[in-house]
């Protein structure tokens, strides 16, 4: 049934979702069979929906009530979830995560690429569900988001203090977290002193509006070696309350490897072209992998899910079918981690990334894992990667590819047919812009093996792989 709302809006009621789409989003059908995507469903409930936006062939919309609950629901583990965007899918059981991930990857191989799959190898879960990654990265605010009962209730707010995230779609407004479930302890117990001790010492919280405030963001990396890295960004300089807060750190933590900070007066909060100081202990940590140390500095790129990056290099190697005498080139390699995790049954193993400090990272990692089977090289993909590098590096008998979630530029992909390999390995976090690529190669490769990896239990994030071989 259907009806206008006082608002304008429509209201649908009794829609049936039936499905979980891209970006996390679920599916109902409205009563003219277009699609509704909506927010705060789960497959199998009954809602009545008002829609936030009218679109040609969708609308998106909202779940106002709830007629009948789903039996793919759990119970949410996290106080926060709901205002939190961090992990939508936290009350789906994670069996029926892994069905809609799966789901969503073949659909896309085969409605996006228009490719035939062999027998799809199941997706591969993670074994721990929660508290998996090994990164987390939280911002202070002086204007914290306020709760509905806060905004209703008649009482004044003087706290408005906050060290969390930022809230879905407000650049400006940052969740106070008092617990996540994504980053083993210590992080919540580091991150909760940080805001205890600032308070009681008026240490003053950034404003990105008035862009004024000594706290900015803390970033906390941990290793499955027991290795912490925390890094507090600082917008103003004040050296007494900084030094005043890391000293404190330092003394409570005692276990932190690395505790760096940054003063950063930009407008926006990155890193990665600020001086990172190192108040204590060293200036990198080291994650380890099947006997391979990576040394991994505040602005390295690594997995986020150490456990099941394991599990993704080792199906990657396995795709790949190395007999060690094969030359490979691992495109968009990062730090190097997939490269130097197959160089052991590789002749050799060519490197190639767009950042330079990645590959700096890369070269160090392999001189400290005593790999002398690599070479590493710095520049944009769709520029190095021509003929004269293949001239000067040799023709590859195997190509990995592990690019951003934009997949590959189209004259990569030209110069990959036109080197013509045996057998390309294809690494994606975002299986629509994979089936893209992999269409342009349907001509001369078919697809022999993929298996999708769910590397972010709670979220629609995806990883999949697979192989391709010469027709």
């Amino acid at each position: 049934m259907r009806r206008k709302s006082n608002k304008t809006k429509t209201i649908f009621e009794n829609v049936t979702v039936v499905d979980a789409g891209a970006k996390g989003k679920t599916i109902g059908k409205a009563p003219d069979g277009r699609v509704i995507f909506l927010n705060n469903t789960v497959p199998g409930d009954v809602v009545d929906v008002q829609t936030t936006k009218k679109r040609k062939a969708y609308f998106e919309g909202t779940a106002t009530k709830f007629h009948t609950l789903s039996d793919k629901r759990v119970t949410p583990v996290c106080q926060h979830f709901g205002t939190c965007g961090g992990c939508k899918w936290q009350d789906m059981g994670y069996d029926h995560q892994l069905f809609y991930k799966q789901k969503e990857v073949e659909n896309n191989l085969i409605r996006i690429g228009h490719l035939e799959l062999p027998e799809i190898t199941p997706i591969l879960g993670s074994k721990k569900q929660y508290f998996y990654r090994n990164k987390m990265e939280f911002s202070f605010s002086d204007s914290r988001w306020l709760s509905l009962e806060e905004i209703n209730s008649d009482a004044e707010i003087k706290d408005r203090n906050a060290l969390g995230f930022h809230i879905p779609g407000m650049w400006d407004k940052i969740l106070d977290i008092e617990k996540c479930h994504l980053q083993e302890d210590p992080s919540n117990a580091i991150r909760l002193e940080t805001k205890d001790f600032a308070l009681k010492n008026d240490m003053s919280f950034f404003n990105p509006r008035n862009q004024h405030g000594l706290l900015r963001t803390m970033m906390i990396r941990t290793t499955s070696t027991g290795e912490i890295m925390v890094l507090v960004q600082f917008f103003e300089n004040d050296k007494t309350k900084r030094e005043l807060l890391l000293s404190h750190l330092q003394l409570k933590f005692p276990e932190i490897t690395a505790l760096l900070y940054v003063v950063n007066a930009k407008q926006n909060d990155t890193i990665y072209d600020q001086e990172i100081i190192c108040f204590a202990g060293r200036d990198h940590i080291f994650e380890e992998m099947e006997g391979l140390k990576f040394k991994i500095n505040a602005k390295s790129f690594y997995q986020t899910n150490s456990d099941q990056a394991f599990e993704l290099y080792k199906i990657t190697r396995d795709f790949a079918g190395l007999t060690g005498n094969e030359l490979v080139y691992d495109l968009y390699t990062g730090t190097g981690t997939i490269a130097q995790f197959v160089a052991k049954k590789a002749k050799k193993v060519v490197g190639i990334e767009a950042v330079p400090e990645a590959i700096e990272d890369a070269k160090a990692n392999a001189v400290f894992n005593k790999i002398e089977n690599t070479s590493f090289f710095a520049g944009d993909m769709k520029n190095i990667f021509n003929e004269e590098f293949i001239r000067e590096n040799g023709t590859p008998d195997i190509i990995i590819t592990d690019p951003p979630r934009d997949g590959m530029h189209k004259d990569v992909v030209a110069q990959i047919l036109a080197i013509s390999p045996q057998k390309v390995v294809y690494v994606s976090c975002n299986s629509a812009t994979q089936a893209r690529d992999l269409e342009l190669m349907k001509d001369d490769y078919k697809i022999t093996k993929t298996q999708a990896v769910d590397m972010f239990p709670q979220t629609h994030h995806v990883e999949n792989v697979v192989l391709l071989e010469k027709r």
